[in-house]
């Protein structure tokens, strides 16, 4: 089959040949001529399937065929995230390039105030995340009425980051009629009950999960303690394979992200970041580094990274274990694409074990395990950064400042400095008890978390700093040097 099957306009499909695709994939051959029929859709399909086309194709064909209505869209596209939104404008933007539609885009991150004159002008399509979209229907600055075609994409990725309220309130601001797409990696039950409530005799429309179609991709399962330190340094070794030319790292939480990449630079690695809490100027920033070949290492949370299309990616590393096995096939889907070959790597703990194994229930395969050489505790991050967090003293040795020292009164006599507050203090003989007893609540302060969470407190949350103690000496000061400047 090819386009031309489909139904397309010959305008159209000139421009879908001059991208350089002649045959569909399963679910655009599928999904397109029931579009173009005005039915309602129920698409299964992964990211990476080229689910994207199979709406966006047919969309400009039906809008090609009316006119733009000033300041009521025609059209709506509901992304999850806003890059995932930046994605599906420009695909709008290559394949409607020998249409005159106009489309807006509507995402945080970027002024509110060209988006809403953007609105003013008309637009035949609307691109936007629900959180923005929201926003705007607050403010009054936008109107839905005769909005005739709605997409919801990845609507299982909504519903994970708590936006189908948002999603059925925006579905309420619509014509009741209307045609709707909806289209979801999974269909657990609260996306079938929006889709029941709101879809109106659908096709259902399913393809192959790519974990277990794509066998160009090849999975391996590294095994790791649940030290961080023994992980960063399993890490290291496998990116320093010569045929690792490009990858992304995912963790599962932002601040493993920022804490990784930084890890990552200090071992001399070209790497680059991108998180949920980071600004999308930011982020677009980081994404063009990465393709034009300026970094070689994206480490990436989840929802940043979904639906990313970035070609040639060579390797996939799951520097956590993603928590649902879906995550698991979109994150590998980053590499293996366009028929090019990939591999992904998990590095999974002891209690990840229940996690691979839903992985290898939803794969219907088993992933073979590798092992990786036994990491030396010197190879990985320096330690001075470790104990500045701590006290500053970075030519003293590690072992040092665990050893006792009954030849070093003087020091000894600082200890009761470091004690939580609530446990007893021996008192000096030379520094009466009530002159010292205000100093305990800053020293408890050091070690509520302890040692490692507070280092890592700092190393997440840098703007902290600006506020807090100088670099270089987090901890209380020592009860021996007062007794030294006050004698």
């Amino acid at each position: 089959m090819s386009f031309a099957d489909l139904g397309l306009s010959d305008e159209l499909l000139r421009t879908v040949t001059d991208a350089g695709y002649t045959e569909p994939t399963p679910i655009q051959a599928s999904a397109i001529p029931s579009v173009l029929m005005m039915r309602d859709i129920i698409g299964i399909a992964q990211t990476g399937t080229g689910k994207t086309a199979s709406f966006v194709l047919p969309m400009i064909d039906i809008l090609a065929q009316g006119r733009s209505r000033a300041r009521m869209p025609r059209s709506l596209i509901l992304e999850p995230t806003r890059e995932l939104a930046a994605q599906v404008a420009e695909n709008f933007e290559k394949y409607g390039a020998n249409h005159k539609l106009s489309m807006a885009l509507l995402i945080g991150g970027v002024s509110m105030g060209d988006q809403v004159k953007a609105l003013e002008k008309g637009v035949d399509v609307l691109i936007a995340t629900p959180g923005r979209l929201m926003d705007l229907f607050g403010r009054g600055n936008i109107l839905l009425t005769g909005c005739s075609l709605l997409v919801i994409d990845e609507a299982d990725r909504m519903l994970d980051m708590g936006f189908i309220p948002a999603i059925e309130e925006i579905c309420t601001k619509l014509p009741a009629t209307r045609q709707t797409l909806l289209f979801s990696a999974t269909m657990p039950p609260p996306i079938k009950k929006l889709a029941d409530r709101f879809l109106s005799n659908p096709k259902t429309i399913q393809v192959a999960r790519p974990a277990s179609a794509n066998v160009n991709i090849k999975q391996l399962v590294v095994p790791v303690s649940a030290n961080a330190a023994d992980k960063r340094v399993r890490l290291r070794q496998l990116l320093a394979q010569e045929e690792v030319t490009n990858a992304i790292i995912f963790c599962n939480r932002k601040t493993t992200v920022r804490e990784l990449n930084k890890s990552l630079k200090q071992h001399g690695f070209k790497s680059g970041e991108i998180h949920g809490d980071m600004e999308q100027a930011q982020r677009i920033a980081e994404l063009d580094l990465f393709k034009a070949g300026e970094v070689n290492i994206l480490v990436a949370s989840d929802v940043a990274a979904r639906g990313l299309d970035i070609k040639g990616v060579s390797h996939v590393f799951n520097f956590d274990a993603p928590w649902h096995p879906d995550d698991y096939v979109h994150r590998i889907g980053r590499t293996g694409r366009a028929g090019k070959t990939g591999t992904a790597y998990t590095l999974a703990t002891p209690a990840d074990a229940e996690n691979i194994a839903e992985i290898e229930k939803l794969t219907g395969h088993k992933i073979e395990r590798v092992d990786a050489p036994t990491p030396a505790a010197a190879e990985d991050e320096p330690r001075p950064a470790a104990r500045r967090s701590r006290g500053g003293r970075e030519d003293r040795p590690a072992r040092a400042e665990r050893a006792p020292r009954e030849d070093a009164p003087v020091v000894a006599e600082a200890q009761p400095a470091e004690r939580r507050v609530g446990e007893e203090r021996p008192a000096a003989a030379d520094a009466p008890v009530p002159e010292r007893a205000p100093r305990p609540e800053p020293a408890a302060r050091s070690e509520r978390g302890g040692r490692d969470r507070s280092a890592d407190r700092d190393q997440d949350r840098p703007r902290d700093r600006d506020g807090g103690a100088e670099e270089g000496w987090n901890g209380p000061v020592p009860d021996f040097l007062h007794v030294a400047f006050t004698v």
